[in-house]
């Protein structure tokens, strides 16, 4: 066990070897990149170092999803290396994606030779002022012997508070360069807790109410909290729903348990927050499409707000009670108020509507996107791990699906395309004893579907759904909406992605039918491989709730 003296020791080694080092004092196991010249002495000390993994990806976004559905699923920071402005530009909307999704993740840019800078020399960017609005710190690292304490930095702060993306820049001649490094211990993330009198205060608002209920989200998952929030639930009877793709938050199973606030809510979930007088906010930002376009929480609620980071507090709606604390250590705390319940019969009665809202039963008469879900909801084991991409085809996903177990679910609350299945490859890569299934359109899985070559070199068997609507539905959706039948730009071409998917040796499947579906499911849960099922989906069935022509008749 590396003790603390023993890694503040001076050695001397390279910048690079330095950055490695960090990674070890971090229990760094995968790195993910697309390789570059501007970082060759990086990826030199990487292979000497044979407890760290290199994933080469095929595109840098491709990279920084598979680090960031790696780090949503480990709790660990993800780690990804790109080249310059070029790979840098790739990778920035997976940095975007783990800002928004609050996911720790520390990327490596190579940076143009020092004596270049200033010149628009070959791919230069300012990569600190570039990343410095989507990352939560962006440094460039100018001095070899500052590399230990500076990259340590980066890790702390990707890990602590409201956790996300930091970038360090690595001029390429500063990689190589020798200096007496010095390195502290790996990051220990802090855990405050409310103070007394903000438990006081918590429990003057909660006994006075009389509807109240618990919006979770992705810090309850940062906290390891899940566990404390069925307990806390159960003690004092509240209603839970699950902030926008935080699903595994809460077991869906769970009489508790009132849904989730995404895109298209049934109506029925969102009259739950509708009906509640106190919201207590646990570990969630209070997103746009959480909040329903900051609409759901009204004026007339009181609100609890419990948040890690103190500049999350008030940054939406001013809270009655606003909490900086780990979720963990806030339910704790909680935990010994003395509440006379009132809200028992209501709570009972919003859970049993999210029930008849979220039922499975299908019949001839249901789209296939629901028998699908049906059909996964049956057939893979509860510890099954989901992705999910971008677009309408997630939604029968958000509305049916029952996430029973934590660490279940992993998806974009960027809404980025092309996340699904990279991130899938992360996922696996986090925990290999997973079954581990993306669900992509077909017009975000195009987006990187050459990871699927990734996924082949590399053995990590996982299986991708494609709905394939050849067309991209979510904007068509909103063409029709506002534009009726002036269809301009969404329509795409005929791809046979099972025929893709065997071109770069994966095995490749079609599904007209849910039968079809069940027997090619079945076998490549059996099998083992990176696997792609085809479904062909109709046009028509725009959304779970909608058809295009429904939405025609409405405008």
């Amino acid at each position: 066990m590396r003790t603390a003296e023993a890694a503040r020791r001076a050695k001397t080694m390279t910048a690079a070897q330095a950055i490695v080092e960090c990674m070890k004092i971090e229990q760094v196991r995968d790195v993910f990149c697309v390789p570059g010249e501007s970082y060759l002495p990086l990826l030199d000390a990487l292979h000497d170092e044979e407890s760290i993994r290199l994933i080469s990806a095929r595109h840098e976004s491709g990279a920084a999803f598979m680090a960031e559905g790696y780090a949503k699923s480990k709790l660990k920071p993800g780690v990804v290396m790109a080249t310059r402005g070029v790979g840098a530009a790739n990778l920035s909307i997976g940095v975007h994606t783990a800002y928004q999704d609050s996911s720790p993740m520390v990327v490596f840019l190579g940076q143009v030779h020092s004596k270049f800078r200033g010149r628009e020399g070959f791919q230069e960017v300012n990569l600190d002022r570039y990343f410095g609005h989507i990352a939560k710190w962006a440094v460039e690292v100018n001095d070899a012997d500052r590399m230990p304490e500076l990259v340590q930095r980066a890790f702390r702060i990707a890990q602590t508070g409201r956790p996300g993306p930091v970038v360090v820049s690595l001029p390429e001649d500063v990689l190589p360069t020798e200096a007496a490094m010095s390195f502290g211990p790996a990051t220990v993330k802090p855990k405050p807790a409310p103070s007394q009198e903000e438990t006081d205060r918590v429990e003057e608002l909660l006994s006075k109410a009389e509807k109240p209920l618990i919006i979770a989200g992705g810090g309850v998952k940062s906290a390891q909290a899940e566990d404390a929030l069925v307990t806390f639930a159960e003690d004092f009877h509240l209603p839970v729903i699950a902030a926008f793709r935080r699903h595994d938050v809460f077991p869906h199973d769970h009489p508790l348990y009132a849904g989730h606030l995404g895109l298209g809510t049934n109506p029925k979930i969102l009259e739950t927050v509708e009906e509640a007088d106190l919201i207590i906010a646990l570990g969630t930002r209070l997103s746009e499409v959480t909040t329903q376009d900051y609409k759901i929480i009204t004026a007339d609620k009181q609100l609890i707000h419990i948040d890690i980071s103190v500049d999350t507090i008030g940054k939406v709606y001013s809270p009655d009670v606003g909490i900086t604390a780990d979720a963990g250590e806030a339910l704790k705390k909680f935990s010994g108020m003395e509440l006379h319940l009132h809200w028992k019969n209501w709570a009972d009665a919003r859970c049993k509507e999210y029930e008849r809202a979220s039922s499975l039963d299908v019949s001839k008469n249901d789209v296939i996107n629901k028998h699908l879900l049906a059909i996964l909801d049956s057939k893979l084991p509860d510890d099954a791990l989901l992705t999910n991409d971008a677009g309408n085809f997630a939604g029968w996903l958000h509305a049916y699906y029952k996430f029973t177990k934590q660490h279940t679910y992993v998806g974009p609350t960027s809404g980025a395309m092309g996340y699904g299945m990279p991130a899938a490859l992360g996922a696996k890569l986090a925990m290999p004893d997973k079954p581990v299934v993306a669900l992509s359109g077909d017009g975000g899985f195009m987006m990187t579907v050459q990871e699927l070559e990734t996924a082949v070199r590399c053995h990590i068997p996982v299986i991708c759904i494609v709905f394939n609507n050849k067309m991209y539905g979510t904007i068509r959706m909103h063409q029709e909406m506002h534009y009726p039948e002036k269809v301009i730009g969404t329509d795409l071409g005929n791809v046979s992605f099972a025929d893709l998917a065997a071109s770069v040796g994966a095995d490749g499947h079609t599904a007209e039918s849910p039968e079809e579906f069940t027997q090619v499911l079945e076998a490549s849960i059996k099998a083992d491989r990176p696997t792609v099922i085809e479904v062909f989906t109709d046009k028509e069935q725009i959304s779970v709730s909608s058809t295009i022509t429904q939405i025609r008749n409405r405008v």
